[in-house]
């Protein structure tokens, strides 16, 4: 029995290593194209990146010899249209943080709260209505915010605070809010759905309440997710444009007034993009200079992202 066993395991080896000696069929064929349509697909996003990265080292270094880096990192006067000339990017900086941390008081905790009530609390009939309409307003084009932050956002304001300019950083840090809320709602309602229904079932079955479950179980067990959910929206109002030129105004001035008007580093690039500055002028090479800058900032945006989802996903995993 067992030679005849061994002879048989030969034969099938030997079968094997036939099939694998033949000519290559159409479905070899197809799948060696589809690996390589992915692998281009892939090398296309990463040389983008990497032209995106040069265009801006090369510009910001032809910058960076005219200026000197001291003073445009420490410098607190922004004019680099008007005589005397400054460059000191500073106040671009404070306006652009004025509006991300404004825009994230609001869209943080209205966020969660939404994304929690989605995930523990709604009905489906509830639901099928509420995260639609969440998607609808994240598709609202970042223009017609703008415009809304213009004639209903300030004016609603005014009434309250007369002292308000009509171009302010408070207006801009609520339509950009309202413009980012849509995304850390639907995001941590993913993340709060993809908590095992098992964690939900053990702690009803200790005694705990719904409130319990939702904040001491469920919110734990997501919070990875849900810190990710926080730092990509912070990330895109960093980096939004319009709704912050027409709202928040183009006064590129250090203040931390949030009712007056301010400049964002986005909001200068749009100014200077518009064809009346020369190109290869310092002037214009200035748009390269803040935007690597506005760049850096992301970029420590998403690596705190991801330092976070692993940080959290080791301690709930």
């Amino acid at each position: 029995m067992i030679p005849a066993r061994a002879s048989e395991a030969e034969r099938m080896v030997r079968r094997g290593v036939d099939r694998f000696r033949r000519p290559p069929g159409p479905g070899w064929m197809l799948e060696t194209a589809i690996r390589w349509l992915c692998f281009g697909a892939a090398a296309a996003s990463i040389l983008t990146t990497v032209g995106i990265v040069f265009v801006l080292v090369k510009e910001a270094f032809l910058f960076f010899r005219q200026v000197s880096p001291v003073e445009f990192f420490t410098g607190t006067r922004w004019a680099p249209l008007f005589q005397p000339r400054s460059f000191g990017v500073i106040p671009l900086i404070v306006g652009t943080l004025m509006i991300t941390v404004g825009a994230g008081l609001i869209a943080i905790p209205l966020g969660t709260l939404v994304g929690l009530y989605l995930s523990e609390y709604a009905s489906l009939r509830v639901r099928a209505v509420v995260k639609p309409a969440l998607e609808i307003l994240a598709g609202i084009p970042t223009v017609v915010y703008g415009y809304f932050g213009v004639f209903i956002v300030t004016p609603l304001l005014r009434v309250f605070f007369p002292q308000v300019e009509v171009f302010n950083a408070a207006s801009g840090a609520i339509v950009v809010g309202i413009m980012i809320l849509p995304l850390v709602s639907s995001l941590c309602e993913d993340a709060l759905t993809a908590v095992p229904r098992s964690l939900r079932e053990g702690a009803y079955a200790l005694g705990a309440t719904k409130f319990e479950v939702s904040w001491r179980t469920v919110f734990p067990a997501a919070l990875s997710g849900i810190m990710a959910s926080f730092v990509l929206a912070l990330s895109r109002a960093i980096g939004e444009t319009m709704a912050v030129t027409l709202a928040a105004g183009m006064s590129p001035k250090l203040t931390f007034n949030p009712a007056e008007s301010i400049q964002t580093m986005t909001a200068y690039i749009v100014q200077i993009s518009r064809g009346d500055t020369p190109a290869g002028t310092v002037e214009y090479q200035t748009i390269f200079a803040v935007g690597i800058t506005l760049f850096a900032f992301t970029m420590v945006m998403n690596i705190l992202a991801i330092r976070l989802v692993k940080r959290f996903r080791q301690v709930y995993s």
